[in-house]
Parts: structure tokens; C-alpha cells; sequence
């Protein structure tokens, strides 16, 4: 029988949706990807104990460490205490060791699980930073953490260096400090100021070319210590211009949420691998369309994934920093977690229209593993938010 409810349009009115997608199948084992694919996971708060959400959140770590288990089964590396993970918009550093810390663990009881945690400054203010010193010590403490634990960083993208950098070999100094101090090689993080306005500038240039050069050069100076480079700057066009002058045996990861599939199928001579917080949301389908790939099989490939592409558009629309709360909003919908709540209170940075969006999206390109569920869980949202249902 057809599931419908009442969803609101952008004239003020309301319309009967009736959902037309099937649920994903999941794989019986983690399957083998021909890509890298790293997904960014977010986590769950504790609506019973979180007294103070803008302030001292609490993360229900039962629910946390299971959506990894989620990713983890459907061949995913994961990608920890990152944007996704709500990093420095409602984690603080706190947080987020004690997230590494259980991520880590647990991974070890997971045969083939894996995954690299974010380390950057965040326990900085950049308002205190007064110094490259300053960032580089920030840096040796997170990084230090991480390994101390048996984990492989990925150097996030640096507020704090942002704010005291005066010049593009200012962040040459800090990385070739970092990286020449890394146990392992790490993944470094291009995060463009749509995610975070703070970082506008980064590589010491506005102007794209000239932030490249630096880049490339910090890379080709420590390419034995550098796995990697997560680029996330929305544009097709600046990923390829990176990847395309990348040295050999350094990765490309794709943290383009508006076109991924493109980047990951490739042009016919080089392609990208992933590092995506859309991941977390298109996990059963990703996983499939990746599998796919794998096999050789591009078309069915494109038909799994190229449908979450517009869902993932709407998701990271501007201000795209918020797009934490489109994914958490689909794993309540799809019965990882109990609640549409987040730390900070992150789930109110979105409107009602862009909730109804994201629903349609995401039933139309098949993400709503449990379509009655969903339905259910959208209508109480929908009356909550005083939509007539």
C-alpha cells in the first residue's frame, strides 16, 4: 500500500507526498572497493542528559560507536572527529579525544576496520594564538594524541593558523614542522570557507592558483610523510587541477559533496578517492554503487549513485557548514538513533522546507531504508514544526 503524508511547499501550501523509492539492499559482507573510501561520521547526542547543549553537550557513545559498526560493515573506512563529527560547532577537543579513544578501540575488535582521526587547533582560540609557535604546538598535541593512541591523523585545516599566517611560507614552516614529527603518513585537509568562513585564505593566498602552488610545494617537500590530500572546495574543475599535478603515489580524496560520483569515476586517466560526510548519510548506497565500480560495472554504478547527488546538493547548500544537520536528520529517519537532536542544538540551523526537501530527495534516490519508519518519524517532525498533517 502507498505511504503518504503532508509536506510543505516553498508557496506557503502543503502537499500530499507519496513515497516512490525502494529500500537499498545491504551486502551480506563488507564488500572490496576499488577506491579509497573513507565516510565522515557524525555523532549522537544524549537528549536525557544534555542539559547544556551550546555548551557542554552530551554524546550518547553507545549510538556513536554503533553507526560506526554501520559504516564499518558496508566496507567503509571512517574518517573521526571531523566536520561530520560536529568538530568545533558543538565537539570541542574534549570530545573529541574522548571519541577518538572509543573509535580506536572498538575498531580493533572489527577484522578490516578502519579508519584515520582529525587532529588540528581547535583547542586554540584563534583569538589566543599569537604565534606560528602557538598553532605548532596545538598541532603537536592533537597529532600526539592521536598517535599515542594507535591512530593516523589527517591534519585538519587550522583556524588558528589562518587568523596569525602572513604569507604563504608561514604554512610551509608549520606543516614541514608537523609532518617532519609524524610517526605515520598523514592525510592533509583543504577545507574551503563555505564549510568554515574562518578559513578563508588558507595556503596564504584568496586566489586559487597561487594557494595550489603552496600546497604542492608543502607536499612535494614532505611527500614521504604525506598519504594524502582531502580537497573540499565544491568545484569539480579545482579538484582535477589539484589531482591532475598531485607527485605519484600521493592520494586524491574527493570531499566534493556536489559532484563525488564524477570525481570518483575519473576522467579515464586518473580518478579520486573519497573522504565524504555525505557518506555517512548514502552509506548502503555508496557502498553498492562503489562495489559496482569494482566489478567493472560502471553503469550500474552511475544509476546507484549519480540519484544521491542532487539529495547531497541539498544537503550542503549554503551555508553549507550546517549541512551537519541533513545528515543526522536521515539517520533518525532511517532508525540509527532515537531522536532528531544534536549537539549545540544543530538540528535548528535548518528550516522546515529544507527538511521536506531532503525527504523527497532521499526517497527518490532509494535512502530511506525503512520507508514506513521514515514516514512516521517525519509526520511527528512535521507537527512539531506546524506543518498540518
Amino acid at each position: 500500500m502507498p505511504i503518504s503524508l503532508s509536506l510543505p511547499r516553498a508557496d506557503g501550501g502543503v502537499e500530499t507526498y507519496t513515497l516512490v523509492g525502494t529500500p537499498t539492499a545491504r551486502p551480506a559482507t563488507a564488500p572490496r572497493f576499488s577506491r579509497i573510501a573513507y565516510a565522515a561520521a557524525h555523532v549522537v547526542s544524549d537528549p536525557r542528559r544534555d542539559s547544556r547543549p551550546w555548551e557542554a553537550p552530551a554524546i550518547d557513545w553507545e549510538r556513536t560507536i554503533a553507526f560506526r559498526h554501520h559504516l564499518w560493515s558496508l566496507g567503509f573506512r571512517i574518517a573521526e572527529a571531523m566536520d561530520t563529527a560536529q568538530r568545533g560547532m558543538g565537539l570541542d577537543w574534549t570530545g573529541a579525544q574522548e571519541l577518538i579513544r572509543r573509535s580506536l578501540a572498538d575498531a580493533r575488535t572489527v577484522p578490516g576496520a578502519d579508519l584515520a582521526c582529525g587532529a588540528g587547533t581547535d583547542h586554540l582560540n584563534s583569538a589566543d594564538a599569537r604565534s606560528l609557535d602557538d598553532v605548532i604546538e596545538a598541532y603537536e598535541e592533537q597529532i600526539g594524541f592521536v598517535e599515542k593512541h594507535g591512530g593516523r591523523a589527517i591534519m585538519m585545516a587550522s583556524r588558528a593558523l589562518a587568523r596569525v599566517a602572513t604569507s604563504p611560507d608561514d604554512y610551509r614552516t608549520v606543516y614541514g614542522r608537523i609532518l617532519g614529527q609524524t610517526k605515520d603518513k598523514v592525510v592533509l585537509h583543504w577545507l574551503g570557507d563555505m564549510f568554515d568562513p574562518n578559513l578563508k585564505g588558507y595556503w596564504g593566498s584568496g586566489a586559487f592558483e597561487t594557494a595550489l602552488d603552496t600546497v604542492l610545494s608543502i607536499i612535494a617537500e614532505n611527500r614521504d610523510k604525506v598519504e594524502g590530500i582531502k580537497i573540499s572546495l565544491l568545484d569539480n574543475a579545482k579538484e582535477v587541477a589539484l589531482r591532475d599535478r598531485l607527485p605519484d603515489g600521493v592520494l586524491c580524496f574527493t570531499g566534493d559533496d556536489f559532484n563525488y560520483a564524477e570525481l570518483i569515476e575519473g576522467d579515464g586517466r586518473k580518478y579520486s578517492h573519497a573522504l565524504l560526510g555525505i557518506f555517512d548519510a548514502v552509506a548502503p548506497q555508496a557502498s553498492n554503487a562503489l562495489a559496482a565500480l569494482a566489478a567493472g560495472d560502471v553503469g550500474p554504478f552511475r544509476a546507484i549513485i549519480e540519484p544521491t547527488v542532487p539529495l547531497s546538493r541539498k544537503i550542503f547548500e549554503a551555508p553549507t557548514q550546517y549541512y551537519k544537520a541533513g545528515v543526522v536528520f536521515l539517520a533518525w529517519l532511517n532508525g540509527h538513533q532515537d531522536h532528531f537532536t544534536m549537539p549545540a542544538g544543530m538540528q535548528s540551523a535548518r528550516g522546515v522546507l529544507h527538511y521536506a526537501d531532503v525527504f523527497r530527495l532521499a526517497d527518490t534516490a532509494n535512502v530511506l531504508d525503512r520507508p514506513e519508519l521514515a514516514a512516521a518519524r517525519m509526520r511527528q517532525l512535521m507537527a512539531v514544526l506546524g506543518v498540518s498533517v
